[in-house]
């Protein structure tokens, strides 16, 4: 087989690691790296030297570790045999994922367990590529992002699965308002998978949860939803009355059996949850009297009036403000009022509360 002037490697769409086709070099061999890969000389199993993004003349002193297996000679054209494999550093974006079968998760606020699906999307690059090559690559001549998604697809479902079930308890969130929550989901999703897979050379990025729903049919989705629809209704009218309500409907059901076993269950079933709908209207009044016995009576608003006093009407006078201009000269028996509940204007002596300060007699001035 002819030896290898110039090694390089031009990668497809989505084409993350490649290993070059040929293992027959040369010293002198030219190695062109593109942008964003890295390139490792591999022999009998073993990683050797990396090469980043350049060109390079294949020496014996660029190759030490390669060299110390092979025990290349100085100098000449020598040929010697090696794997050389490419990794892309490249993100790729834009995988799904999804919940294969329904998470079973143990609702934090209702205490029901319910079936949940979660789906979304995630980006992945290689963030160590000697680790990568170590832990993956094996016997395989390429490694691209669809066996990436195979590879790490179990792996991903399982943390996943762990994850969102114990976010959703430590948040104490309804599974059914999970939802809004999904972003601080995500990144807490995203740090936690990173740390399980550093460990394979590889970092998640720009990981998403689309949404996390469950089955509306499922049986104990629908007492979920009537648990919180309980929990609203005991929120907004309180217990004592959603007990009240629920008098009432064993009663109309009762009322509404027909026959004469039926009559008869419904009379029994009346007098019981008669006598408990008069325990239950008794507790709520008994509290709203208990209550109310507690707070001061409403104070009384006083009555004011309007007075025609030198042509100008002077608003919202009370007695007292009256009996003032009375005892100043200004206003007399003669003056014109009104309030509200009069048809027309009136004099003061004709309005009882007023005229009993018209006939008091006014002291003189004292004289100092």
């Amino acid at each position: 087989m002819a030896l290898i002037d110039v090694v390089k490697c031009d990668m497809v769409d989505g084409e993350i690691c490649r290993k070059f086709p040929s293992e027959e070099l040369k010293i002198g061999t030219q190695l062109v790296v593109y942008p964003s890969q890295t390139a490792f000389f591999v022999k009998g199993g073993v990683i050797c030297d990396a090469f980043t993004a350049g060109t390079y003349t294949v020496k014996t002193e660029n190759i030490p570790i390669l060299n110390n297996i092979i025990n290349l000679p100085f100098g000449g054209d020598t040929p010697f045999t090696a794997e050389i494999w490419f990794v892309n550093g490249i993100a790729k974006l834009d995988m799904p994922w999804g919940t294969p079968l329904p998470i079973q998760i143990e609702d934090p606020k209702y205490k029901i367990i319910v079936p949940v699906r979660a789906h979304g999307q995630y980006g992945l690059r290689v963030s160590d590529p000697r680790t990568f090559l170590e832990t993956l690559v094996g016997n395989m001549h390429s490694f691209a992002t669809d066996k990436i998604e195979q590879y790490y697809k179990g792996r991903i479902i399982t943390c996943l699965n762990a994850i969102i079930a114990q976010q959703i308890i430590e948040r104490q969130v309804s599974v059914l308002d999970i939802n809004t929550q999904l972003m601080s989901l995500s990144n807490e999703c995203n740090v936690l998978l990173n740390q399980q897979l550093a460990r394979y050379g590889v970092e998640i990025i720009e990981f998403s949860i689309m949404s996390i729903n469950v089955p509306q049919d499922d049986e104990s989705v629908i007492r979920l939803k009537k648990a919180k629809d309980l929990a609203a209704r005991l929120t907004i009218a309180g217990r004592d009355v959603y007990q009240m309500e629920r008098s009432f409907d064993v009663l109309e059901k009762a009322a509404a059996n027909e026959g004469v076993g039926g009559q008869m269950v419904a009379m029994g079933a009346g007098l019981g949850v008669g006598a408990g709908v008069g325990n239950a209207i008794g507790c709520i009044a008994g509290n709203m009297i208990s209550t109310n016995s507690c707070l001061p009576p409403p104070i009384a608003q006083q009555k004011t009036y309007y007075l025609y006093i030198n042509g100008n009407q002077i608003p919202n006078q009370t007695i007292e403000q009256i009996v003032g201009y009375i005892r100043s000269g200004e206003a007399n028996g003669d003056t014109l009022a009104w309030t509200v509940g009069m048809s027309q204007w009136v004099c003061l002596h004709t309005i009882p509360e007023i005229a009993c300060y018209l006939s008091q007699p006014i002291p003189p001035p004292i004289n100092l």
